[in-house]
């Protein structure tokens, strides 16, 4: 694919966490600081409140997607990052541990 006269190689970066943070203010001010330093460009932003408190959320990005879900139940969020800038994905890797290393689970 040919993107402003730039050759876009067909390759997708991936970051997938679980995290036990499920507070839908919280996650939603540090995914959004997470993009804007990594340099992220936001297209759009939906969110979805469950009658059971459940949250998710997801930003669409010139580059990909953020998916944030919330498992009210268990005391867990799921993130998955995809983009296509490798330099990018490392800087939001980078931020997210800085954030969230003691509060990963399995």
């Amino acid at each position: 694919m040919t993107l402003n006269n730039k050759e876009v190689e067909a390759v997708v970066y991936n970051f997938q966490q679980w995290i036990t943070v499920t507070d839908p203010s919280e996650l939603k001010r540090e995914f959004e600081n997470f993009l804007s330093v990594s340099g992220y460009h936001v297209l759009n932003f939906m969110e979805h409140f469950f009658p059971n408190g459940g949250y998710t959320c997801l930003w669409l990005l010139s580059e990909s997607h953020l998916a944030v879900h919330t498992f009210i139940a268990d005391n867990k969020t799921y993130i998955e990052l995809t983009g296509c800038n490798k330099a990018m994905n490392k800087m939001f890797r980078e931020a997210f541990e800085q954030k969230y290393s003691k509060q990963k689970t399995a």
